[in-house]
């Protein structure tokens, strides 16, 4: 939707998987979109230099997020925001889908005969 404006299609799947998500690193944005991890690495990186993102080191990941001093922060969330109007509800649905909370686990009770 904003491809021609941000100029990439990457550049717009990374910044509303940080919008959604608030952080991430590329390998688990690029198993999001399905594409090579090597194009959000350098949309990442792109963005990060234009101070839209910042990054930190957790272990050997790199996580990403939107930068919270960035200037036209505001502006660029709603922009983000108004975009999704125009995607499909499953795309949308899947955005807003929170898969990192834990999975509740199975307890199975064992008895002693």
């Amino acid at each position: 939707m904003l491809e021609s404006l941000l100029g990439s299609k990457d550049r717009e799947r990374v910044l509303q998987f940080l919008l959604s998500k608030e952080k991430g690193y590329a390998s688990e944005i690029a198993r999001f979109y399905d594409t090579h991890s090597s194009q959000i690495i350098k949309q990442l990186a792109s963005l990060e230099v234009g101070g839209v993102t910042i990054s930190f080191q957790i272990g050997r990941a790199r996580v990403y997020e939107l930068n919270p001093r960035y200037y036209f922060l505001q502006e660029l969330k709603a922009l983000l925001l108004k975009a999704r109007e125009c995607y499909r509800p499953e795309e949308i649905e899947r955005l807003m889908m929170d898969k990192r909370a834990p999975k509740p686990r199975n307890r199975k009770h064992h008895t002693i005969s």
